[in-house]
């Protein structure tokens, strides 16, 4: 082995220890430079930890006073409008205790009015002069004055007058053949005390007392429908029936329920029970009748004028007839004078015409 390959070899060897020592070193440096690197990264995480916690405690504290603020303002809310709804609830309950209070003090005026006017119809007279002043009323709302009566006595010779009487359409004829007025009798009848009696003893399921009160309210009906039949029904001056006003509809519907009591008032007495409410029904009724005879009776008048209008116009024609034969006449003569002239135009047009103002000295206007 030769010297320059011995050289070369050491060489070798001392550039590949150089490089194996610059490696160690390097990657000592590197491990430090690692190891560095990490501690400084731990530093960092402990810090950034510790801001962390810093800043969360403080968003803590920050919430906790936002949260106990928005407590408050909403506590200070509810209690101002729980005082005020409290205070509207009790001012509104406030004031229903005082109409409820008015209206009991309003009740009790109201009872006491019943109980005057119950102390009232007592009175046998007060009593028929309230059934009178309704049966007014009633027939008042149908018709107007003219068509109806007041205390009227509806047989000759009689003092007796009935409360109401409807005129019928068209006139009656008496006994002596004279014109007379034709009524339709209405009486008013308020027996209070039989049916008070009968409803006191239904109250009471004292079906004896209530049988016998039923029947008494019966004969009280019957003796009232006799009394009108007999003082008022009087044909040909009246209607061959009357109408005995019950002025209380319980009343009436308490009398209805009396089995055949309505059909033999009306085959003995000739007399027709009404309610309020029927009564109303019955005067409409009449009412209607009463506005269709009266157009009958016009529609005959409006025929009669339209026959006479007709006859008068069969005679307008002839003057017609008449007023253009003379009017032709008259035509036919004005045809012939403007011939006339025409012809004498045509005779003249040879001859000259002399000056306007010489013509008006000859021919001056009268």
């Amino acid at each position: 082995m030769s010297y320059e390959s011995i050289l070369v070899l050491v060489l070798g060897v001392i550039i590949l220890g150089m490089m194996l020592y610059l490696g160690v070193r390097q990657e000592l440096a590197l491990s430090r430079q690692l190891e560095k690197i990490t501690q400084n990264n731990a530093t960092r995480q402990f810090e950034l930890r510790d801001v962390l916690t810093t800043q969360l405690e403080q968003l803590q504290r920050s919430n906790s006073a936002k949260l106990e603020e928005m407590r408050v303002t909403v506590d200070e809310k509810l209690q101002a409008t729980l005082q005020a709804r409290l205070g509207e609830s009790f001012k509104q309950v406030a004031e229903r205790l005082e109409q409820v209070h008015k209206g009991l003090g309003e009740m009790q005026s109201l009872a006491q009015g019943v109980g005057d006017l119950k102390h009232l119809l007592t009175n046998v007279k007060t009593r028929g002069i309230f059934g009178e002043a309704q049966l007014g009323a009633l027939i008042e709302q149908i018709f107007v004055a003219e068509q109806y009566g007041v205390q009227v006595a509806t047989k000759p010779n009689s003092r007796e007058r009935v409360d109401y009487a409807i005129k019928m359409p068209g006139r009656s004829v008496d006994m002596a053949g004279s014109p007379s007025q034709l009524w339709l009798p209405i009486d008013a009848k308020f027996p209070t005390e039989d049916f008070e009696r009968l409803l006191d003893a239904q109250e009471r399921a004292d079906a004896p007392a209530a049988e016998i009160a039923g029947k008494a309210l019966e004969m009280r009906i019957r003796a009232e429908a006799k009394s009108i039949s007999e003082k008022y029904i009087e044909p040909p001056y009246t209607t061959d029936f009357a109408i005995l006003f019950l002025p209380s509809e319980s009343l009436y519907a308490e009398v209805l329920r009396r089995p055949g009591l309505m059909d033999s008032l009306q085959r003995e007495f000739r007399i027709t029970l009404a309610g309020p409410t029927t009564l109303l029904a019955m005067l409409n009724s009449l009412q209607m009748g009463f506005r269709t005879l009266a157009l009958e009776k016009r529609s005959s008048e409006v025929w009669q004028v339209l026959g006479a209008v007709k006859t008068e116009f069969g005679k307008f024609g002839d003057v017609l007839a008449k007023v253009k034969s003379q009017t032709q006449t008259v035509l036919n003569t004005l045809d012939s004078a403007e011939t006339r002239s025409r012809a004498m135009e045509r005779a003249l047009k040879t001859v000259e015409a002399m000056p306007d103002g010489e013509a008006q000295k000859l021919l001056p206007e009268e």
